[in-house]
């Protein structure tokens, strides 16, 4: 609504028959039911008002706000307060809604609004009862609301359908009665575990009888392995999931430890608080765990772009919007990213609050640590546990050792020359295209595209004079995978060669080559080829090794760092000796080459061997090598003896332990216990920042216009922070599912009850703010979220209420006077019925035909998928897909790769999301496509093969039985008389086709022909290939796919 500045006379014209309306109706009305803010203005102010007078104070027209009491009774413009209480006529809200001019009339014509007489008339109901105004229903904590009182009390098996049946007497409606056993069994199999009953588990439940059989079979699932898979899934969504970068390189990346987290977590039943606490803030909790450390991967889902030329701070800031609308949508259940750009036009959310809450995110690292498996864990931990035992007896056999390391100590003290940083510039020519960050301590940090071959120059004037030697240092940074201190998928990195020019400061003389004679480095690994990894497709041999390789002027050779898991990600140093002394009157301009040329042939893929941070220094003194002494060390020694811990002076000693010439036979088996340390895999997780990072606001979200700084904070319509908290990330994420949180319970309380009915109580589950769909049961809502929080957060326990509700178990069987009166059965008065998630319904065809690896967790597998989708053009580069053989082909949906550019396709075509961004609520399509894809997709053919064999295998004698098997594999309950005369008809014209002359069954029942299964004796591959007909009709009949 938008009020003309300046006018004092205006011209207003009245129909007669709204004359009429306003003094006849307007008493009687004000008599009238009373009028509910949230319910009956609020979402008119917010549709037609709130964009042009709401809270944002920069867009807001004739300085009128609607969305609070002050607002709307204050002085706008006009000069006329917009809402007086109790008089509608001397209102200008309601004299310019009413209004015949054009020019007056509210909302403008040219908004392409208008308000229905109903709503007019609501608002001036609501204006004659004072014009109370109420904060936005979910802006409120939760309350737990009295469970009302029914007509058929009989009905209800526990309080929410107390809520649904009053709602549906409300309506005059009834429930519908209660599906049959193995339509619930179904029904909760699909729900829970995301998997169809097996034969045995419906025949069970047939067998089943007394009242507590259905919260046995309840318990069951609740308790399986899959019901962490079939909700993890859910939440992975949310999570924006995936197992590559995005962006054009769209790169691998192993963060399958975050997604096994997520199903852990779910079947150990975390309580949602600490979900939620453990993915914002598990670093920062006191001792955190490397499941908690892993957890913080949901803040590092976002996507990364390495293309050549990026700025990389400007994808940090587009991966830390992306992070703030994960919480938003997938915590909050808010669109917070509106005010990314400016304050929200409908939410009291201010553009400062966005940055406040965005401080708390923005202080951290993007570290990629090191993870490791259970079994893994083990084998650390035994092979430290033998690491200190032979250092305990050394210790033990050696009693002067305090004494004798103490003596070594003074030696090594202050043995090392006096080094010079020089902060050299780097030529942006030379690079390939990757970026350097200068940092505080002179070194550079690699970032953005990574080159896998290139030569990089850097350049720099110092006043030193009579260099005799360079220092390259080699260190570590959480940016880094793993660490660092390379830029390898593993943290390491190789060095071609080391090159050094010097040239008078001046330019008097052109620049000379340095001979360098001789090459120290503290650690030099034996020659080793080249992993796999690095393949550049030459065919020339290449090999990595000591330093010296560095200065040999070979290309196929270059130092590297890597000796082996557990100790390769450390700080590393090599000193380069000159021939002679460098020594210019005016100063020396100093140019280092770094040739990294041990890279593989594929920049698109992680192929890069390259140094990640590193440091130049220069030095005078003479003959200078490599401190061997690792930096820990160094920094230890710097370190008081009496004020050190015992850690390090258990790390002194492991190091000092390695010079002492009669332990060698110590130290070469503590050797060999290091070349068993696992490999681990890896995880990108957040990492707290030493020194704070400061946060503007930026200016309409540009990282390139920062405003004024900001402090973490929280937006004032929220729960309000504890006073004495310290502005960290655990303070934001115990203030996020704080128990006073408005929205946290509400927001996943209805998406798990979305996951059930197909759709949320509030239909816009991202969003309950106040542009959100009303609630249908509003009172339900905050009857689950206060008992979800009051029965300490348990997910488990919310499932077992849903599922145990008569709500529930209704029948989805609707009458057309029903589907034409409550189409999305947002009254309940019938059960669920929707067709299954993408993933499910993959995993129902592997069930059913017994193929489904019923494998937990692990590295995302690569089922069948067309090979020209990773290849150019389809993609920008090409990429990895190695097809799996084995039993990793029929892993379950949750595990498969996802390649962000390159999706799926089978899971795509049943509208899984990519992981670009958050999803809290899946489309769901009905597509031809989708039946084309369960018919003849790979995985779909071999399933209608294997379940085939199996009917032959294990389904009786007869058609007849075989028919009802292979049936209930996929529906668990029997074949109508009707349904079974068709199949078997089926059946029979399938026999008469593939035993016709050249009809070559095998090629249709085998997926090799040249390797067909073994039969069942009297089977013939006739038969086989004609039930693998029949079955690939009963693997593609929608009751197999949808929910009944």
């Amino acid at each position: 609504m938008q009020c003309s500045p300046g006018r004092t006379e205006r011209r207003r014209t009245w129909p007669l028959v709204l004359l009429l309306i306003v003094t006849a109706a307007g008493p009687a009305v004000a008599a009238g039911p009373k009028v509910d803010f949230n319910r009956d203005i609020r979402p008119i102010l917010a549709d037609n008002c709130l964009a042009c007078h709401g809270p944002d104070e920069p867009k807001r027209k004739a300085k009128l706000r609607l969305d609070t009491s002050e607002g709307a009774r204050a002085e706008a413009a006009s000069g006329s307060a917009a809402i007086v209480p109790g008089k509608p006529e001397e209102s200008e809200l309601y004299l310019r809604i009413t209004s015949e001019d054009a020019e007056e009339r509210m909302p403008p014509v040219k908004s392409g609004k208008t308000l229905t007489p109903e709503q007019t008339e609501r608002l001036k109901t609501w204006i004659e009862q004072g014009a109370p105004f109420e904060k936005h229903w979910a802006f409120v904590p939760p309350k737990r609301p009295t469970v009302p009182e029914v007509r058929n009390p009989a009905w209800c098996r526990n309080p929410i359908d107390a809520f649904v049946l009053a709602r549906l007497e409300k309506d005059g409606l009834s429930p519908s009665p209660e599906a049959d056993t193995l339509t619930r069994l179904r029904r909760l199999s699909l729900d829970l575990i995301g998997l169809p009953p097996t034969i045995a588990e419906a025949d069970a439940a047939l067998a089943e009888s007394g009242p507590d059989a259905d919260a046995n079979r309840v318990a069951r699932l609740l308790d399986a392995p899959a019901y962490g898979e079939r909700w993890g899934r859910i939440w992975l969504d949310a999570a924006r999931y995936a197992d590559s970068d995005g962006y054009e390189k769209d790169k691998l990346r192993q963060v399958w430890a975050y997604r096994d987290w997520v199903i852990q977590a779910l079947n150990r039943d975390l309580p949602y608080d600490r979900f939620v606490i453990e993915q914002i803030a598990g670093d920062l909790l006191p001792n955190a765990t490397q499941d908690q450390v892993v957890a913080t991967g949901f803040l590092r889902n976002s996507m990364i772009n390495e293309e050549g030329g990026v700025d990389p701070e400007q994808f940090r800031m587009e991966a830390m919007f992306d992070r703030m609308e994960a919480i938003g949508k997938g915590v909050l259940g808010l669109t917070i990213q509106c005010a990314q750009c400016h304050t929200h036009k409908f939410d009291p959310f201010m553009h400062e609050d966005y940055y406040k809450m965005f401080a708390y995110v923005n202080d951290t690292h993007e570290a990629n640590v090191a993870v490791y498996s259970p079994d893994e864990q083990m084998k650390r931990a035994e092979l430290f546990r033998q690491i200190r035992e032979i250092e305990g007896d050394l210790q033990h056999r050696t009693s002067d050792w305090p004494q004798r390391m103490a003596a070594w100590e003074a030696q090594v003290a202050s043995n090392q020359p006096e080094w010079t940083v020089v902060e050299a510039g780097v030529d942006d020519i030379s690079t390939g295209g990757q970026k350097h960050q200068r940092m505080e301590d002179g070194s550079l940090l690699a970032g953005g595209y990574a080159p896998t071959k290139f030569q990089t120059k850097f350049t720099v004037k110092t006043d030193v004079q009579g260099i005799n030697a360079f220092r390259l240092e080699l260190l570590n940074d959480p940016n880094l995978p793993l660490g660092g201190p390379g830029r390898s998928i593993k943290g390491t990195g190789a060095l071609t060669e080391f090159l050094v020019d010097a040239a008078p400061a001046d330019g008097s003389k052109p620049p000379e080559r340095v001979k360098i004679v001789k090459a120290t480095a503290d650690v030099n690994p034996p020659e080793t080829p080249l992993e796999a990894i690095f393949d550049d497709r030459s065919k020339t041999p290449r090999v990595t090794g000591p330093i010296e390789y560095a200065i040999d002027g070979k290309g196929p050779t270059a130092w590297t760092f890597d000796i082996g898991p557990g100790r390769r990600n450390q700080p590393r140093k090599a000193v380069f000796v000159a021939e002679k002394a460098i020594a210019y009157p005016g100063g020396t301009l100093l140019t280092f080459y770094l040739n990294q040329s041990h890279g593989g042939w594929n920049s698109d893929d992680n192929q890069n061997n390259n140094l990640g941070r590193f440091r130049f220094s220069v030095t005078t003194a003479p003959n200078a090598t490599a401190d061997p002494l690792p930096m820990g060390v160094r920094e230890i020694l710097a370190i008081a003896p009496e004020q050190r811990t015992p850690a390090q002076v258990a790390t002194v000693f492991s190091y000092w332990r390695t010079t002492v010439p009669e332990w060698k036979e110590a130290n070469d088996r503590i050797e060999a216990l290091w070349r068993e340390h696992p490999e681990g895999a890896s995880q990108l997780v957040f990492k707290a920042r030493e020194t704070p990072r400061m946060t503007h606001l930026l200016i309409r979200g540009d990282f390139l216009k920062p405003g004024k700084a900001v402090v973490p904070g929280v937006p004032g319509f929220l729960n309000a922070l504890p006073s004495d908290a310290p502005a960290n990330r655990l303070t934001f994420a115990q203030w996020l599912a704080d128990r006073n949180a408005p929205t946290t319970a509400r927001a996943i309380v209805n998406r798990v009850w979305q996951a059930y009915f197909g759709i949320g109580l509030v239909s816009t589950s991202e969003d309950l703010g106040t542009q959100s769909e009303p609630p249908s049961h509003p009172e339900l809502l905050d009857w689950l979220a206060v008992e979800f929080m009051e029965q300490g957060w348990s997910l488990k326990n919310l499932h077992r209420l849903i599922v145990n509700s008569a709500t529930y178990r209704q029948s989805s069987k609707a009458t057309p006077d029903l589907l034409a009166r409550d189409p999305y059965n947002r009254l309940l008065a019938r059960g669920p019925r929707f067709r299954v998630d993408a993933e499910v319904v993959r995993d129902v065809a592997l069930a059913a035909s017994g193929l489904l690896n019923p494998k937990v967790g692990g590295p995302s597998v690569f089922p069948p998928a067309p090979e020209f989708l990773f290849q150019p053009p389809t993609s920008y580069g090409p990429k990895v897909w190695p097809v799996a053989t084995g039993p990793d082909r029929y892993r379950r949906a949750l595990y498969t790769f996802r390649y962000r550019s390159v999706p799926y396709p089978m899971l795509q075509t049943f509208d899984s999301p990519n992981g670009d961004v958050s999803c809290v609520r899946r489309t769901r399509s009905n597509t031809p496509l989708q039946a084309l894809t369960t018919l003849n997709e790979p995985t779909f053919l071999e399933c209608a093969r294997a379940l085939a064999l199996r009917t032959l295998q294990e389904g009786g004698n007869t058609d007849s039985s075989q028919l009802t098997y292979a049936f209930r594999r996929c529906l668990a309950r029997t074949p109508t008389t009707q349904e079974a005369t068709v199949l078997l008809d089926l059946l029979r014209r399938q026999e008469e086709r593939f035993g016709r002359d050249g009809a070559k069954p095998w090629e249709f029942a085998a997926t090799d022909p040249n390797k067909p299964p073994t039969l069942p004796a009297g089977a013939t591959p006739v038969r086989l290939a004609a039930w693998t007909a029949v079955s690939r009709v009963l693997l593609n009949l929608d009751e197999t796919i949808s929910k009944e």
